[in-house]
C-alpha cells in the first residue's frame, strides 16, 4: 500500500463533506489490502455510501458491531438508552433479567446492554426483533456471542409468546423522524438506510404509539420500556404513554444530545 497518497484521499473525502476525513481515510486504508480496493471504497464513500457499510462494522459503546448495506446504523447518541437501562437494572439489584431489543436493526442495543451487565447479572435472556430481513440476519450474527436470539416480524408480532408479560427491559429505538423531514436528512441516511428505520409518520411518533399500546401486555410488572425521541416530542410522547397505561419519565443527556422516554408498567 506504499503507493497510496493519504493526503489525496483526505482531500477527496473532505471535498465530499466528510467532517472526519482524516479518521475515515485511516479506517478505509486499514480495511483494504490493495490500492485498487482502497480507491473503490473511497469512491463509494465520496458518492455518499455510509462509512460503516464500507467497513462492515460500527463502534458502539466500545463494541465493534457488524453492519451491512440496508441495515440501520446505530447512532452514538442512542447509547443513552443503554446507559439508562443499565442504571435501572443496577437499581433493582436482581440476578436475572428478560431483555428485548425491538426495532433492533443490528442488535446493537441489546448487545451493548448484555455486555455492560455481564459481570453483574447472573442471567440475561435476550431477544431482538425487526421487520427488515437483512437487519434480522445481521442481529443474529451480532448476538450469537451473548446467546441472544433475533426474530423477523412487525413489532411484538415477531416475538415468541413465552415473552408475554415477562419483559423486564424493553429497548425500542423506534423510527421517530417526522415524514416531512426525511428529505432534509443527510443523504447517507436518507438514500441508504431503510425507510422503515427512519420514518415515524406525521409527527414522528406513529411507531411509538403502536409500541406503547401493546407494551403493558408484554412488560413484566414493574418492567420498563425505553424509547429514544426528540426533545420536542417529549410532551406528546408522555401523553401517549399515559393513555396506554404506562408511567412515563423523560430523561436527557446533554453530552450525547439525546432524549429518551422511560415508561414503566
Amino acid at each position: 500500500m506504499s503507493t497510496v497518497d493519504t493526503n489525496e484521499i483526505v482531500t477527496r473525502l473532505r471535498a465530499a463533506g466528510c467532517v472526519f476525513a482524516e479518521d475515515e481515510a485511516r479506517l478505509l486504508t486499514e480495511a483494504t489490502d490493495s490500492a485498487e480496493e482502497l480507491d473503490r471504497l473511497v469512491a463509494q464513500r465520496v458518492e455518499g455510501v455510509p462509512l460503516e457499510y464500507l467497513l462492515g462494522w460500527v463502534e458502539f459503546r466500545g463494541i465493534r458491531v457488524g453492519v451491512q448495506a440496508g441495515v440501520f446504523v446505530p447512532r452514538q447518541r442512542t447509547a443513552f438508552l443503554v446507559d439508562e437501562a443499565a442504571a435501572l437494572a443496577r437499581a433493582e439489584g436482581r440476578d436475572e433479567f428478560v431483555v428485548v431489543d425491538l426495532c433492533c436493526g443490528s442488535g446493537a442495543l441489546g448487545l451493548a446492554l448484555v455486555t455492560e451487565l455481564a459481570n453483574e447479572v447472573a442471567r440475561i435472556e435476550l431477544d431482538a426483533a425487526d421487520i427488515e430481513p437483512v437487519a434480522v440476519a445481521c442481529a443474529r450474527e451480532n448476538l450469537t456471542s451473548v446467546g441472544g436470539r433475533a426474530h423477523e416480524g412487525d413489532l411484538f408480532a415477531a416475538l415468541p409468546s413465552r415473552l408475554r408479560g415477562r419483559i423486564d427491559i424493553l429497548l425500542c429505538n423506534t423510527p421517530y423522524v417526522p415524514s416531512g423531514e426525511i428529505a432534509r436528512m443527510p443523504p447517507e441516511a436518507r438514500d441508504h438506510e431503510p425507510a422503515t428505520a427512519l420514518d415515524g409518520g406525521e409527527d414522528g411518533l406513529d411507531i411509538f404509539r403502536r409500541v406503547a399500546a401493546e407494551a403493558t401486555e408484554w412488560l413484566a410488572p414493574g418492567g420498563h420500556l425505553l424509547v429514544e425521541i426528540s426533545e420536542e416530542q417529549a410532551t406528546t410522547a408522555t401523553s401517549i404513554a399515559t393513555e396506554a397505561g404506562l408511567t412515563p419519565a423523560i430523561a436527557h443527556s446533554p453530552d450525547l444530545y439525546a432524549t429518551a422516554i422511560i415508561c414503566t408498567r
